[in-house]
């Protein structure tokens, strides 16, 4: 059956896979993972054996770099065979004459997506395994030599941060709905303190737990999702997106502050960098208040683009006001960790 969400014309699809050597003669059954302004996503099954993900760009008009199903599939089959977990890249379509938009299709990784970072319901070693091997992939995903396995090309190389302030700054200054002091603060200081040592590797971009897929019943990542931010940037920028839930609490976003790590079984945050660096040899805590400064200064920048939308009145999810608010405590959260690596460079 097809999803309620975006339903897609099952048997013309069939008839696709068919001819690609994805289907048999067996009925294709179709159900919506993920659908919204996100990328739509599909669970297809082509018969036993045959189980398939399929993910597509939304319908309608799109901003040229969103929704950039290409790159995903890129960049998921260039690491094919290096250390880092990712489904099996089976056929993309550029066209968009079968399904309205271009697509691509993946295996199905049968596994546990953990969308809460307190990770309930576990034993405290259990937790402990899970960041170890959340900072294992992360750590393997930065050491990937990106020209090797062709994705020299796949951005541009140095200044990654001092690219990203200039274009989040830029929307927060052409926007109309008021910004609090901390964020005009963070504009002016990132450009001002841009760390010395610039470095480039392949980055996720939005990695988190919820975008990996871990093993039924082991504390392993069998594939990293979600590629859609990838890009060449700076390593300790990516790592320390992960790390602002150790500086922001439940109540305000998806983030660990305030709990009771320690009897969690979940590392302090000195203790996940401290993993990082012995397994890439790089010094994450030199600057790391400089970059969680960065990426929270760069996630109210989002989240401020969302409340500008609900103000405009064409925010597509109905929690926009609410969640746009949510930019300034964030922004604050930035200014306080750029007050810290101010006193500490003195």
């Amino acid at each position: 059956m097809s999803g309620p969400a975006n339903p897609l014309p099952v048997e013309a699809l069939a008839d696709y896979l068919r001819a690609q050597g994805l289907a048999g003669s067996a009925p294709l059954q179709v159900r919506v993972l993920a659908g919204g302004q996100s990328n739509p996503t599909y669970r297809v099954t082509a018969g036993a054996g045959r189980d398939y993900v399929l993910r597509k760009k939304p319908p309608g008009t799109l901003i040229a770099s969103a929704h950039a199903i290409d790159r995903e599939y890129r960049v998921m089959k260039a690491l094919a065979d290096t250390g880092v977990p990712v489904p099996r890249m089976l056929h993309y379509c550029e066209s968009g004459e079968l399904l309205g938009t271009p697509f691509y299709v993946m295996e199905y990784l049968a596994g546990r997506v953990l969308m809460d970072q307190s990770l309930p319901g576990m034993e405290p070693a259990e937790r402990h395994a899970i960041y170890r091997e959340m900072n294992r992939v992360i750590a393997a995903l930065h050491a990937v030599d990106y020209r090797a396995v062709g994705l020299g090309d796949y951005g541009k190389e140095g200044n990654y941060v001092g690219r990203q302030i200039a274009r989040w700054s830029r929307q927060c200054r052409e926007s109309t709905v008021p910004m609090n002091e901390a964020m005009h603060c963070l504009m002016d200081w990132l450009p001002e303190h841009l760390p010395s040592g610039d470095e480039t590797t392949l980055v996720h971009g939005d990695y988190r737990l919820d975008n990996l897929v871990f093993h039924p019943t082991e504390p392993r990542v069998i594939g990293v999702l979600d590629w859609e931010l990838s890009t060449l940037g700076h390593p300790l920028a990516d790592l320390a997106y992960q790390c602002m839930a150790w500086r922001i609490p439940p109540s305000l976003w998806r983030g660990i502050a305030g709990l009771d790590l320690p009897a969690l079984g979940i590392p302090q945050e000195a203790e996940y960098i401290a993993w990082y660096g012995a397994a890439t040899g790089r010094d994450a805590a030199g600057h790391w208040d400089y970059y969680l400064a960065y990426n929270l200064f760069r996630m109210a920048a989002i989240l401020h683009g969302i409340a500008q939308r609900a103000a405009d009145g064409n925010a597509a999810a109905e929690d926009a006001v609410e969640t746009g608010a949510k930019a300034g405590p964030l922004a604050e959260l930035g200014w306080q960790a750029a007050q810290r690596y101010t006193a500490t460079r003195k």
